[in-house]
């Protein structure tokens, strides 16, 4: 069964080749493809019951209570009536079934909400609306624009030209910006004539379902002919169609095995630390009460054989019982007695308590997006304390860490910068959300959303500047943008990358608009008057060279080569005129870098008409070679593209979402360790890493592993980790040894000195994850202080989280947003979702949800450690309840001859869990704090208990059975004595059976209620209502129970009458009450003083500061925006994708022929919005003079640009 519920796997034998035929349901059927269903439930009515038991009696404790019952009513075994077991156990039943039922109840409202969504359906020549659970593999579906892609299918035709179509990956990869796919042009020419798409009976061969969302291969046969199918002609279901009125597409994997399904990977049964634990611990509990149970037993044979045939007077045996049969029954009835060692009203408290800080998560609005309307929200509720012991942190970071969108932040220009903005006394200021923007109203085709601040550069443009023009223009011409222009004057971009757009619109609002491109020529707007250039060549960006380039042609007949790329490629193409340039822009380039901006440097060339011509021709041979057409290509670049003049340099800031940097800041305070699993590039995420405070200059250093082999992967990270720990032992062979060791053994933290960090890119990762080098990448790893993993793929981001599962005793948390991370959210021990415009598919397969990434440090360092601490204490002091209150039933036995006698009243049994001792003890677990959450981000060191298991453990639970066996000594030996051979005031006799369990069933209430107060250091109006409420509570159940009028109704069931009465009118009673508490508690007292005078922990020395601080909170902490220095710059081509330059310069047009527009300005002479106005004429508040020339830079021979018959302008 599948995660889906969908038995798709379960063939005769395992799919290797997916075969499929056009409009041909019959022969599709043939192969038992799956539907276009999906089922996410797991129960439906008639299934409910009987698999919901059969799940609940699976966990140990539930069965045990079962087994429990049955031994209750065997009259010979059992001394407690079956209501004490039965009425917990249907309770506990009841309520998890409850649960079960509505979480079902959601997941089927939600898989009817997918799979009855409609979508246009060719069936018998039509189109049919039909639902999304009916599209069978083989189906030709018609989809419209803003439409979800139905499944996955192969791109067939489109109402765009060369059959292209735009799409939004934001629920597979996070991404907003646009991709684009073309389709076959032999499928392509079908159009939407139905009848043709009716008799197209093409034939796919292609890959069986996968999870690669980057990859496909098959073929399509039609007409004779066999055509090759890729990545660029599939959409996958989780797209969303964009900016096209319709395609239409074969569906080639449906339902679950859709790549976007296939990536959900196998839903696992999270479980935490605590429960696992608490399993070992129950087992132990079990062994422990069956050891109670025999000595016990073997003690009432020794009895037996000594004593009892003493008693067989009042006390007469059934005949045939012997006492070693006697001893058998015994062992059983002391089960039953003792059994509340586990009482099973603890998996109720622990479900109540979940439940509540669940709520507390969903109703916090500190983690409120308002800006979406989007709450947190904790879509399980069975790991909440497992958030206060995170470890490690997987974070994506399209999405998650960025909002992925790009904004022009700065620029260098001829040795000048622009971008910074200064008051009148020159000093520098820092720009907020309340700084006065550019006014760019005199350019009526701005793009309204961009936002600039210094004024100065706007004043430039409007000088008319030649430099600050020529770096507008080639913005505006370099480039692989498609403009769309749905009404006049409204232009939208579709975008490669979000980078290459913030360019062109940055250029649009400084008055060099693009408005459209052919394969031939670029139409652009300067200063208000359109302007045609000739596109002549395209050399496009890929990973190698970094860069791209245009040649174009201006109305003129002037030739330019126009570049922009990453800085350290362009610097090597530069002109030697340039060198004092180039000095003064590197200064602005790392200042840029230091802020964590992604960088950029432009360059040009003026071309010559003679060469130009020669080298196109040789570009055509090259283009059209058989062999080597790549390398000739490259040469060719590489010769055009030298001698360049510098231009300046771009400044783009990849927007952190609001608090990215303070909250990396904090976990790691927390001792919480940081790794970003992203597809992006090395340059990109490293920028990235900077940016967030992951990576800083303060380290030491930062490795780049980035091997092509698995030799050299070995070698440096055996490098990495001799630099950070010359004195360690290359243990490798150790580790190999180790890993050949079935199972993993636990791997230590290593301590170094310093700070480090990794960065490691995907090829070079795979090497790391195989299993020979698994275990000394991870040692190398868990040495760095932060550890960045690029070009990853969703399975190797799930590779990355098992491989610390495996090796780590630490709790992981992965975080994302896109399909992409789905393997690695269910991976985790608890997956986090980031909701919002980027997509859903991730917080469908998480455990918690929320909209920024900053609420993650409110998560875990709140609601993450309050949970872990209220969980803590409820099953500290739980287990020591409990264990007091049954070690009394096993001092008892020696003084009953170990005939299985309670020592406490039945009804008390039944209800000292379920009503005395139950809202006090969920008062404290879910109100208990022991600081607030202020103090808790002032001092995040108070996160780090909770990695060490520190407040629940082993440890913790053996210390607690002990202090138990001490209370159990006080509250039976105390009142023992204190009434033996002791008579009442009007001296009769008060030393009865049911006098004495009056008394230490009383003192045991009053002993755990004290110990509960001394447990809770956040007191409320509610803990203190439930505290003395249950001792008020007891008291008005026992004079109840013990009235003359139950026992007169009632006579078996309420024997104990009067006995509450007589004994509590006796003073030495309550004197004993009182002497019993005392001594119960004078040991924690002691041990506490103690412990906090001498061995004063992290939670002490806070608590210290609270009460010293009295009620006034913590100042919140100023953090000054810091301004780095750094010699590393990250480059806008690297985050760039392999460009259409081809596919622009194609003999085809990529758009229908726009009407006529307007250029969008109003020139009739020389217009007022292009007047030099303000401080164009030179002055500047700060001091500094419009359009300084840095000293000693060559001015470049670049010829400004003029409009003919506009000589003014």
């Amino acid at each position: 069964m599948t995660f889906f519920g969908l038995d798709c796997l379960a063939k005769k034998e395992r799919e290797l080749e997916r075969k499929l035929r056009a409009n041909d349901r019959e022969y599709n059927l043939s192969f038992k493809y799956a539907t276009n269903a999906i089922k996410t439930s797991k129960y439906n009515f008639f299934t409910f019951l009987p698999l919901n038991l059969f799940e609940q009696f699976q966990r140990i404790a539930n069965a045990y209570f079962l087994f429990l019952l049955v031994l209750q009513v065997i009259p010979a075994i059992s001394s407690l009536s079956w209501f004490t077991t039965v009425v917990p156990l249907v309770l506990v039943l009841t309520v998890t079934a409850a649960k079960d039922a509505t979480d079902d109840i959601n997941r089927h409202r939600s898989d009817n909400q997918v799979n009855n969504r409609k979508v246009q359906v060719l069936i018998n020549r039509k189109l049919q609306n039909e639902k999304w659970m009916n599209v069978q593999v083989g189906d030709i579906i018609k989809l419209e624009n803003n439409q979800f892609v139905t499944a996955d299918l192969l791109l067939l035709s489109s109402s765009e030209p060369l059959n292209l179509v735009y799409i939004e990956t934001a629920e597979l990869d996070g991404e907003t910006n646009l991709k684009v796919k073309q389709a076959l042009p032999v499928t392509g020419d079908l159009g939407d004539n139905i009848e043709k798409l009716a008799d197209f009976n093409g034939e796919v061969r292609c890959e069986p379902p996968n999870n690669r969302l980057d990859r496909f291969t098959g073929t399509l046969t039609f007409a004779g002919q066999k055509y090759s199918l890729d990545n660029e002609k599939i959409l996958l279901r989780g797209c969303t169609l964009r900016n096209t009125d319709w395609c239409f597409g074969l569906v080639l994997f449906a339902g679950p095995e859709t790549k976007l399904m296939q990536n959900c990977g196998k839903s696992t049964f999270k479980r935490t630390s605590i429960d696992r634990l608490m399993n070992i611990l129950v087992l132990c509990i079990f062994g422990f009460l069956a050891f109670m149970c025999t000595v016990l037993a073997i003690g009432n044979c020794i009895w037996e054989l000594n004593d009892g045939s003493q008693f067989t007077v009042f006390l007469p045996r059934q005949e045939g019982t012997s006492a070693t049969f006697s001893a058998f029954l015994t062992f059983w009835s002391y089960v039953i007695i003792l059994n509340t060692v586990v009482p099973i009203s603890l998996y109720v408290s622990v479900e109540i308590i979940r439940l509540g800080n669940s709520f507390y998560i969903e109703w916090d609005r500190k983690m409120y997006y308002a800006r979406n309307d989007t709450p947190a929200e904790a879509r399980t509720t069975t790991l909440n304390e497992e958030l206060g012991q995170i470890k490690y942190v997987f974070s994506d970071k399209t999405g998650t860490l960025t909002r992925n969108i790009m904004t022009f932040n700065k620029c260098s220009i001829n040795g000048k910068t622009y971008g910074d903005v200064f008051d009148y006394m020159g000093q520098r200021l820092e720009i907020t959300e309340h700084t006065d923007t550019v006014d760019f109203s005199f350019n009526p085709l701005a793009d309204t959303r961009f936002q600039f601040h210094d004024h100065s550069l706007v004043e430039v443009v409007k000088l008319e500047n030649p430099e600050v023009h020529a770096f507008f223009r080639l913005l505006a011409l370099c480039h692989t943008v498609m403009a769309e222009e749905k009404t006049e004057g409204e232009l939208v971009y579709q975008a490669q990358s979000p980078d290459e757009g913030a360019l062109v619109t940055a250029a649009r609002n400084f008055g060099f608009v693009f408005r459209s491109r052919t394969p031939e020529s670029v139409s652009i707007v300067e200063m208000g008057k359109p302007r045609t250039y000739d596109l002549l060549a395209i050399l496009d960006f890929n990973n190698v060279r970094k860069r791209m380039s245009v040649i174009v042609r201006s109305p003129e007949g002037k030739l330019s080569l126009y570049c922009k790329g990453a800085d350290t490629i362009i610097y090597e193409r530069l002109h030697q005129s340039c060198s004092k340039l180039m000095d003064v822009t590197t200064e602005h380039l790392n200042e840029f870098a230091g802020e964590g901006l992604r960088t950029l440097a432009l360059a040009y060339k003026d071309l010559d008409e003679e060469y130009l011509s020669e080298w196109q021709q040789r570009h055509h041979e090259a283009s059209t070679a058989l062999e080597n057409r790549e390398e000739k290509l490259d040469e060719l670049y590489e010769e055009i593209e030298k001698d360049l003049m510098l231009l300046g340099a771009t400044a783009i800031e990849d927007k952190l979402q609001d608090g990215v940097p303070h909250t990396i800041e904090q976990l790691a305070k927390a001792d919480i360790k940081v790794w970003v699993l992203t597809g992006d590039k090395q340059e990109t995420a490293e920028n990235i890493g900077y940016s967030c405070n992951l990576l800083r200059e303060e380290m030491n250093d930062v490795f780049i592993v980035s091997g092509n082999s698995p030799e050299d992967v070995r070698q440096e990270l055996r490098n990495a980790r001799t630099s950070m720990k010359p004195d360690a032992v290359d243990d490798s062979a150790f580790l190999a040894e180790r890993s050949r060791i079935k199972r993993p053994k636990v791997m230590t933290d290593e301590v170094v000195n310093g700070e480090y960090g990794l960065v490691i890119n995907g090829h070079s990762l795979a090497y790391a994850l195989e299993h020979s080098m698994e275990q000394e990448f991870l040692r190398t790893a868990c040495m760095c202080k932060a550890v960045i993993c690029c070009r990853v793929t969703p399975l190797q981001k799930a590779q990355v989280v098992e491989l610390v599962k495996k090796y780590k005793q630490a709790v992981t948390l992965a975080i994302g947003d896109g399909a992409n991370d789905v393997s690695m959210i269910k991976a985790a021990h608890i997956g986090v979702g980031i909701s919002g415009q980027e997509g859903m598919q991730a917080v469908l397969s998480s455990d918690y949800s929320f909209a920024q990434f900053r609420f993650l440090q409110r998560l875990l360092l709140v609601h993450g450690r309050w949970s872990y601490l209220r969980m803590c204490k409820f099953l500290r002091y739980f287990f020591y309840k409990n264990f007091t209150f049954t070690f009394v039933h096993f001092w008892y036995a020696f003084f009953c001859g170990f005939s299985a006698q309670t020592v406490y009243d039945e009804w008390f049994i039944t209800l000292y869990n379920l009503v005395y001792t139950a809202l006090p003890v969920l008062g404290m677990s879910l109100f208990e704090q022991d600081v607030n959450d202020a103090w808790s981000f002032q001092h995040p060191q108070l996160y780090v208990p909770g990695q060490l298991n520190l407040y629940f453990s082993k440890k913790a639970f053996f210390k607690c059975a002990l202090h138990s066996c001490y209370s159990s000594l006080v509250l039976f030996f105390i009142p023992y004595l204190s009434i033996f051979d002791t008579v009442r005031d009007d001296g009769k006799d008060v030393a009865d059976y049911q006098s004495f369990a009056v008394l230490t069933q009383t003192c045991l209430m009053f002993a755990v209620t004290i110990q509960l107060g001394f447990e809770m250091t956040y007191w409320t109006a509610v803990n203190t209502l439930f505290v003395m409420g249950s001792l008020v509570m007891y008291f008005a159940i026992t004079f109840t129970m013990y009235c003359n009028g139950l026992f007169l109704m009632l006579p078996a069931a309420f024997p104990f009458i009067g006995t509450a009465r007589n004994s509590f009118n006796q003073p030495n009673i309550w004197l004993t009450i009182v002497l019993t508490s005392l001594l119960c508690i004078l040991p924690v007292v002691t041990h506490r003083f103690l412990m906090v005078q001498l061995y004063p922990t992290i939670n002490d020395k806070v608590m210290f500061k609270v009460r010293q601080a009295k009620t006034k909170l913590p100042p919140p902490t100023r953090r000054a925006r810091i301004r780095r220095t750094s010699s590393r710059r990250s480059g806008y081509a690297f985050s760039h994708a392999q460009g259409y330059g081809d596919l622009v310069t194609s003999n085809r047009f990529l758009r229908r022929p726009a009407v006529s527009r307007s250029s969008g300005f109003t020139h009739a002479g020389r217009t007022t919005g292009f007047s030099p106005m303000g401080r164009s004429a030179g002055y500047s508040p700060t001091g500094r003079p419009q359009n300084a020339k840095v000293n000693n830079v060559e001015v470049t021979s670049l010829q400004m640009y003029r409009t003919i018959g506009e000589p003014s302008l």
